[in-house]
Formats: C-alpha cells, sequence, structure tokens
C-alpha cells in the first residue's frame, strides 16, 4: 500500500485554520463525509473515541488522526498543513501543524494496520516532513506526501 493509494490530490489540503484540535477534527470530518459519502455525525464521534484513547499527535509537530468505521470501504486520507500550528496534546507536547487524518473499513485489520503504517512511516521521515513543510501548494503538498517531487506529479 501506498500514500497514492490513500490520499486523493483533492484531500491535502494547504493552509487550512482551525482553533482547536475539536474543531479541526470536525472540519475534516466533514470533508471526508463530503467525499464518502458518509454522514460526518458519524466521523467525528469515532474520531473523538480514538482520541479519548490517547492522542493521535505522534511528535515533532504531526498528527494522525484515525478511525474504524463500518461505513468505509477502504482506507482513505486527508492530508492538511494547518496556517497556525494548534495544540493536539502530542506526545512529546508541541503544537501540530502537519495533519493526516485516516479513515479505515471496519473489517480488513492486516489492511488497516498496513495503511497506518504507511502513512506514519512517511510522515515520521524528517526529510518527507521537511518537504511537506516546503510545499507552495496542494499539488506540491500531495507530490511530497506521496514521495515524488513537485515537477514529477
Amino acid at each position: 500500500m501506498t500514500i497514492d493509494d490513500i490520499l486523493a490530490p483533492a484531500d491535502a489540503l494547504l493552509g487550512l485554520r482551525a482553533a482547536n484540535k475539536t474543531a479541526l477534527l470536525d472540519d475534516l470530518a466533514c470533508r471526508a463525509a463530503g467525499t464518502l459519502g458518509i454522514d460526518a455525525a458519524t466521523i467525528l464521534p469515532a474520531l473523538l473515541r480514538r482520541e479519548d484513547l490517547g492522542s493521535t499527535g505522534i511528535g515533532d509537530g504531526i498528527a494522525l488522526p484515525h478511525a474504524r468505521l463500518d461505513a468505509v470501504e477502504r482506507p482513505h486520507g486527508i492530508l492538511a498543513r494547518l496556517r497556525d500550528p494548534i495544540d493536539f496534546d502530542a506526545v512529546d507536547d508541541r503544537p501540530v501543524d502537519l495533519v493526516f487524518l485516516l479513515l479505515l473499513p471496519a473489517a480488513t485489520e492486516g489492511e488497516n494496520l498496513n495503511a497506518l503504517a504507511c502513512v506514519a512511516r512517511r510522515l515520521r521521515d524528517p526529510e518527507a516532513a521537511a518537504a511537506l513543510r516546503r510545499a507552495r501548494d496542494a499539488r506540491a503538498l500531495h507530490a511530497a506526501a506521496s514521495g515524488r517531487t513537485f515537477t514529477e506529479a
């Protein structure tokens, strides 16, 4: 599984604004709902339940909120680079500016773990994170997430 299997170019967002963690998750849930044809009222509670287990702020300004839902047929992601970093209760207490929302099918646990590991591995790579932070537009953000340079995108 690759980032391209999870993240569509239209789901790479640059300069997203959010007042706080809950507002950000609500915004991303609404965006995902529109793309997937799922009610946002089912996505947000699942994300918040996962956050209640422990923050998905994995450190170094990166968060990987995720949830498993019956209505999701295949892994779906939204990548956002925030305009202004926000508190996400991250493991290192640093504010977050890179967020990759991942929605997974409730079934097929092996594939879910593969998708989660794929995204986490990419975002935790210091060079990849730096490329995401340097991206000048959404196309470059998507290309950086996918491991390509913008000219190849």
